[in-house]
């Protein structure tokens, strides 16, 4: 049986530039070599090298209604302070959420993507 060697997160991207620069900027990663307005990723992911999900993304010419949406959750050890970063970034603001020992912010990134940046509540 054959294994995987890497895994991706894909976004089907109008500007490809745009998300995947947020998406670097927030992560703090770098874009992987090779990065063009068709396509570009994070990660390392054409390497098969990256022991995490890497982030792809390519150029569409409209989004898909009736494709899944995208949905990311970051753990993240500085909420809420990293809220305020993705909106200086270009995210925009759904909502606080604090529900069964989790507090977390819904997000849209640049394209209308949604995530979670948020952590278990400390007690």
């Amino acid at each position: 049986m054959a294994s995987l060697h890497s895994l991706s997160i894909t976004f089907d991207c109008l500007d490809v530039e745009t998300q995947s620069l947020f998406w670097a900027e927030l992560l703090g990663a770098e874009i992987d070599d090779g990065a063009n307005e068709f396509v570009a990723s994070i990660g390392g992911i054409h390497s098969g090298e990256s022991p995490t999900p890497g982030m792809l993304f390519l150029k569409v010419d409209d989004h898909v209604e009736t494709k899944n949406p995208l949905h990311i959750d970051l753990d993240d050890p500085h909420y809420p302070a990293d809220v305020d970063r993705a909106i200086a970034l270009g995210a925009t603001k759904v909502g606080s959420f604090d529900e069964f020992g989790i507090e977390w912010t819904t997000l849209r990134d640049p394209e209308g993507y949604v995530f979670d940046i948020g952590r278990r509540k400390q007690n």
